[in-house]
Parts: C-alpha cells; sequence; structure tokens
C-alpha cells in the first residue's frame, strides 16, 4: 500500500443536474475516508463513473441504490477486492492506494459481506480468530484468544449468545451477524462496511443488528451500512449516499432526505422533492 501526503485535495463537484452531490467538507472536518471521481470498469461495462464519497468517524453513513447501481463494486473497492481504473482515496487526509484486502486492513478498514464468510463447524472463538490465531509458543493461546472475543463481544452488548464456544451453527441469524460484526472490530477497525446486515433476520433479529449498529457509531467508528431496507436506513444513519447506474447522485445528512426521495433517486436518479434543512451545502433539482 502507497501512501502520501497530497498538497492538496482535488476540488469538490458542485451539485449536478443528477441530484444532490458532495462537496468538499469544510475546513476541520475531513472525514476518515474521502473518495474522489472513483471510476472502475469491467470489459465493456462501466461500473462506476466519477464516484466521490465521504465517510465520517462517529457517523452511519448508508448506501442505496437499486440492484447494479454500483453499491458492491464501490464495496470491494474500498475494501482492495478491486483497484480503481482511476479516481483517489484519502484516509484520514492522506492520499492512499488499496493494492489488496490486506492493505485495507491494515489501515483499519473491515467488510461484513452479506454471506458473513463465518464457518460454521468452528465456535466464537475459533471464527473471531480464524487466520488470526495468536500463539504461545507453538501452541494455540487459548486463554488470550477467549478473554480477548469475550471483551469484544461485551463492549458491543452481545449477550445472548449461550457460550463463547459454542459452535456457529447453532447461532440464530442475528447472533451470527453479531459474532460477525464482532470480529471485524477486534481488530483496531476505524471503519466498519454491513452489506445488506438485516436481510432475511426477524423482527427481534434485526431490532439486535440495528442496537449494534449504533454502538459501532458510539464507539467512534465510521460505519458504512448498504441496505434496501429504508426503515432500518432512516432509523441509523446519520447520512444517504444513493448510487443510481454506478452514478453518485444524492449524497446528504438523513435530515436532507424522506423515504420518497430516497426511492426517487434510487429509481431515476433525481428527485424534484424538497425536504427541508438548515445549513446545508448541497443543492437539489
Amino acid at each position: 500500500m502507497d501512501m502520501t501526503t497530497p498538497e492538496g485535495g482535488p476540488a469538490g463537484g458542485a451539485p449536478g443536474s443528477e441530484g444532490r452531490v458532495l462537496v468538499d467538507p469544510p475546513a476541520g472536518t475531513e472525514p476518515l475516508l474521502r473518495l474522489r471521481g472513483i471510476s472502475k470498469h469491467f470489459g465493456a461495462v462501466q461500473a462506476l463513473f466519477d464516484v466521490d464519497l465521504d465517510l465520517p468517524a462517529g457517523q452511519v453513513t448508508a448506501l442505496c441504490g437499486d440492484n447494479g447501481a454500483g453499491k458492491s463494486v464501490l464495496t470491494k473497492t474500498i475494501a482492495g477486492i478491486h483497484q480503481p481504473d482511476k479516481g483517489e482515496m484519502y484516509w484520514e487526509g492522506r492520499l492512499v492506494h488499496i493494492h489488496s484486502p490486506k492493505d485495507s486492513a491494515s489501515l483499519g478498514i473491515e467488510t461484513v459481506y452479506q454471506d458473513l464468510a463465518l464457518a460454521d463447524n468452528l465456535d466464537i472463538v475459533q471464527n473471531m480468530f480464524l487466520g488470526r490465531e495468536r500463539l504461545n509458543r507453538l501452541f494455540l493461546n487459548e486463554d488470550s484468544m477467549e478473554r480477548a472475543a469475550a471483551e469484544t463481544l461485551a463492549s458491543l452488548h452481545v449477550t445472548t449468545v449461550r457460550s463463547i464456544r459454542q459452535p456457529v451453527a447453532t447461532l440464530s441469524g442475528g447472533q451470527r451477524q453479531a459474532v460477525a460484526v464482532a470480529k471485524a472490530v477486534m481488530w483496531n477497525s476505524k471503519l466498519v462496511m454491513l452489506d445488506e446486515p438485516t436481510a432475511a433476520l426477524g423482527v427481534a433479529q434485526t431490532r439486535m443488528v440495528l442496537d449494534l449498529v449504533k454502538r459501532l457509531k458510539d464507539h467512534g467508528l465510521a460505519v458504512m451500512v448498504i441496505s434496501h431496507n429504508l426503515n432500518d436506513v432512516f432509523e441509523v444513519a446519520d447520512r444517504v449516499a444513493v448510487l443510481h447506474l454506478g452514478r453518485m447522485v444524492a449524497q446528504d445528512r438523513i435530515s436532507a432526505f424522506d423515504r420518497e426521495s430516497v426511492v426517487d433517486f434510487m429509481t431515476s436518479g433525481r428527485s424534484s422533492r424538497q425536504v427541508a434543512t438548515s445549513g446545508s451545502s448541497q443543492g437539489r433539482n
């Protein structure tokens, strides 16, 4: 991973005809992660067009968009799975080049994908340390890993699991999501990206996961939630960013939107609805 300090960031785009588009933040409010002009194509298919995105620390940003809007490609670009064809990424104000998931993780970026990537045959502790096991000379340091796993779960108020040594296969959907999130935040994470964290969950399990997202924010982490569920978005998000056909067409505080305007941006890339805001530097057509 290459990291340099830029002499000056690129100028932010003014709101265009597509809708509310991000402008550079005021001085002293540098986001944890700032993307400018990110583009990505796969052969003849252009997946992302000059995408700008800010992810501030201590806030939940909801990334919304219809199927095929580019949400997964953008997430995987931040995670280091895809490399952008052009554009710049700034991490804590420094220009960075993320070439692999290892580079992303070294910055403090962790991703919880929809399939959770948990091993059903292993217990909670084994899953949380999978690939990062602690050793005491030639042997696994089971005591150290158990303590760290228990402390992380406790800090996130995950109290519904019977034992940290129970197999993941025995957990409910909400408990599995909690373990996946705890695994992500254990490694000095600063940004956690959650892909459809409440998909296919019941009411009680959804409540558990939404409360977990709020605790991540309370811990000072930047959180990006990819979600189609606007009820969840309007409950936990501080900011909303909307992709439409690979373009960032809207991005602002949650108070600048209502559910209908988000749907408008998701489906057509624009909205004529006016939502009252105060002190917004964004514009809307």
